[in-house]
């Protein structure tokens, strides 16, 4: 059970001392982990991990002292959960590698249930690489091994990083630079004649190929490298596509159009210029544009009744700069735009179901708009290179 922990000095300083002094004496014991669910837009659900608050201080101190041993090792192509690395770093890398080099295949691949299948002895052998501190070592498994509980019942986990903390993404990323950066950049990458490249955040990741045979063959090898760690590809979010500038020109002599893939919330596309050339276009994924909107009009209904519209409507403009602040990149004006003036039409219906009768009319809305405005969509991540 949680320890309960309240945000006043003497109780915080109590607490901390009391955990201290457990993992001093080695008998500090991480509790199972809370499991809750979240749905996902294809019915499914998605779990969620709800730690106590002394694990959560625990898993933080542990992160640091990770991020702080293995930052050193990983390689360039790695983005996700390091200092000073971004999302919108990544995308830029791959404008830069389709724009700039001989790009003709991509490889989109994803690793099915990553999180939850993480096999443990070969996590905790990846760690031993660097760390032979038993104490440290053994913390991290008494993590692994702390269970959940669902509804009343305690469910020990075999496989799998622990949900819901910060831990997570640091053990899979140092799980992922043995089993996949270093694999490609050492064994794979020398063997191929034509270009290739490889970038990967958390566990999703894209690799480009020149030549067709290369990716192909590169596709087989990853399902054998994964099968060896316990991990197996997503085959229904899997595949090789021709992509890029020949599979543009193809298209512009009157062939078919080229096929998309999605990273980071994004569909890639082939577009072109003003002046007819080819340009990699960027913009925000149906499916992600669908969950941001089905968030925002979950959070409007939530909060019409429970607060007064000048106290929820500046956490509401708040919501709106976050999502411009990530999708806001270079050729993403219209899904931006889109998603303003429906989270907008959103705001008016749920202001008026306030009560049985209607708030506002539309012109009264727009007179609040005017001293209220909600903030515009704008570009603040410049992604283009052009070769």
């Amino acid at each position: 059970m949680d320890q309960g922990w309240r945000n006043t000095p003497g109780n915080l300083e109590m607490n901390l001392t009391g955990l201290v002094e457990r993992m001093k004496a080695k008998s500090y014991r991480p509790q199972p982990v809370r499991r809750a669910y979240i749905p996902k837009l294809d019915g499914s659900q998605r779990p969620l991990g709800i730690l106590a608050v002394e694990d959560r201080v625990v898993q933080s101190g542990i992160a640091k002292i990770l991020s702080a041993i293995f930052e050193a090792d990983f390689l360039e192509d790695s983005y996700g959960f390091r200092p000073n690395r971004s999302p919108h770093q990544a995308l830029g890398e791959i404008d830069r590698a389709i724009m700039t080099k001989p790009v003709n295949w991509i490889v989109d691949m994803d690793i099915e249930n990553f999180f939850d299948s993480v096999p443990h002895d070969w996590l905790m052998k990846s760690l031993a690489v660097r760390i032979n501190d038993p104490s440290l070592m053994r913390l991290i498994a008494r993590f692994l091994k702390s269970g959940v509980m669902e509804e009343g019942k305690f469910e020990a986990t075999e496989i799998g990083t622990p949900q819901g903390g910060n831990l997570s993404p640091v053990l899979s990323n140092i799980f992922l630079h043995y089993v996949l950066d270093l694999w490609f950049e050492k064994k794979v990458k020398p063997t191929f004649k034509g270009y290739s490249w490889y970038c990967r955040f958390a566990d999703d990741f894209v690799v480009c190929f020149e030549r067709r045979e290369e990716a192909e063959a590169f596709g087989r090898l990853l399902r054998e490298r994964l099968e060896k760690f316990g991990l197996r590809i997503s085959e229904k979010k899997s595949r090789i596509l021709e992509f890029g500038r020949a599979a543009w020109r193809k298209y512009e002599q009157g062939g078919k159009r080229p096929a998309t893939f999605d990273f980071l919330g994004f569909t890639h596309y082939c577009d072109k210029t003003r002046k007819g050339a080819f340009k990699l276009g960027r913009k925000t994924s149906s499916k992600k544009l669908r969950v941001k909107l089905k968030a925002a009009n979950a959070w409007l209904r939530s909060v019409r009744n429970v607060a007064r519209l000048t106290v929820w409507w500046p956490v509401f403009r708040a919501k709106l700069r976050g999502h411009y602040n990530y999708f806001g990149v270079s050729g993403n004006m219209r899904e931006m735009q889109a998603f303003y003036f429906k989270t907008k039409q959103m705001a008016f219906k749920w202001i008026n179901r306030r009560s049985q009768r209607k708030s506002f009319t539309l012109e009264a809305f727009e007179r609040f708009l005017a001293w209220n405005p909600l903030p515009k969509p704008r570009i603040l991540h410049n992604l283009y290179a052009f070769s």
